[in-house]
């Protein structure tokens, strides 16, 4: 995004369609560089010529000083200008720098410094020490058929109500994701884990018995291109 300043506001003697050397201040308003550009950087720019526009972005330069010209808009069919020598220069955002609040926006490679983010949906972000108050809700899902595909993807606590014996098999899964299954055995139904390869971690090394009433947690995670598998406690 071009550096937007307050109050950068100059004549130009220039004349043409080429690169703008900025004069004196208008009286009440500063310098480019008094308003805090520094040599090299973009800005977004408004041009004035009588009743002529321009709007673009341009690299400022502290010898000269000058301002090149990258057009956005302008009263020309949005081409170059060709200066009068008398114009007025000045530093201002366009439509486009100006980010107003909808129901739904895009962030794009952003930096959030301190967010508040209220009921937010967020697709495969990447987040950097977060601090996490009054909690957080995860998604839970319930798991239907004896074939399932289990992916954390559908939430990570997920149920799921045996209705004959079972083989789930591996959805979508990533490294470094992990689900927690809650699962009821219904009447003394199995699970057979071999489709997706758990490696158990309790239990011995086997996959766990299911409790004959109530639910059995069983913890699911995926490190590199292994699923590993534990059960939660002994209830």
């Amino acid at each position: 995004m071009a550096k937007l300043v307050n109050r950068a506001y100059v004549s130009t003697s220039t004349t043409g369609t080429g690169t703008i050397t900025l004069g004196a201040a208008e009286p009440g308003q500063m310098t480019f560089a008094a308003a805090g550009v520094a040599d090299g950087e973009t800005v977004r720019y408004v041009i004035e010529d009588g009743t002529s526009w321009e709007i673009g972005s341009g690299v400022y330069s502290a010898s000269g000083p000058s301002l090149t010209r990258n057009v956005l808009e302008s009263s020309n069919a949005n081409t170059t200008l060709s200066l009068s020598g008398s114009a007025k220069v000045f530093v201002s955002p366009a439509a486009t720098d100006i980010i107003t609040p909808t129901a739904t926006q895009t962030l794009t490679n952003k930096t959030l410094t301190s967010p508040i983010v209220n009921t937010a949906t967020l697709n495969t972000p990447t987040i950097s020490g977060a601090i996490i108050n009054d909690g957080y809700t995860e998604e839970v899902f319930t798991v239907s058929g004896t074939t399932p595909a289990l992916s954390p993807a559908n939430g990570s606590i997920q149920t799921w109500t045996l209705t004959g014996n079972s083989t789930p098999t591996a959805g979508t899964w990533n490294s470094g994701q992990s689900l927690t299954l809650l699962v009821d055995d219904g009447t003394a139904f199995t699970i057979t884990w071999s489709s997706i390869g758990v490696v158990w971690k309790t239990n011995g090394g086997v996959a766990p018995t299911l409790n004959t009433s109530g639910f059995t947690v069983i913890a699911l995670w995926k490190v590199g291109t292994t699923v590993y598998g534990a059960r939660v406690g002994d209830a």
